[in-house]
Parts: C-alpha cells; structure tokens; sequence
C-alpha cells in the first residue's frame, strides 16, 4: 500500500497522467533515492549494455529469418 502512494505522490508531483509502464516505475523507485555520479555511469552502461543485447538477439532472429549470410551483406553494401 506505501508503494502505491509513492506512485501515487510521483505521478501527481510530475502530473504525469497514468499508466506508467512498468519500466517507468521501476526506474522512478530507483531513482527516488539518492546513488553517487559513478554508480549512476555504472547503470546507464548496464542498461544499455542489455538493450544492445536485446537488439542483436532481435537482429540474429531476423537473420536466420530472412536467411541471411555474409555474401547478402556484401551484396547489401555493395548495391549502394
């Protein structure tokens, strides 16, 4: 019940008009409390170091789709 009033005070401290997504408010709750300049590098490097591994998962998905190989790339490149 305290974490919903949190949610609750944010959203109307931002007037932020809900839903937040979850990551939202995950990301609202970390940073609610005070972490020092390193740790803070230290956690833009984490999550951009999953959403790049999220994006490439995504892209050999899309690879083995599309049947690609390094000969379509050279190809690609080579078209321009």
């Amino acid at each position: 019940m305290k974490f919903i009033k949190f949610e609750k005070k944010i959203m109307n401290t931002l007037n932020i008009n809900p839903p937040l997504t979850n990551v939202q408010v995950a990301l609202l709750n970390l940073f609610a409390t005070h972490i020092s300049d390193e740790n803070l590098v230290e956690l833009k490097n984490l999550m951009a170091k999953f959403l790049l591994e999220k994006a490439r998962d995504k892209a050999d998905i899309i690879w083995k789709e599309k049947g690609f190989n390094e000969q379509t790339i050279k190809s690609l490149l080579n078209d321009e």
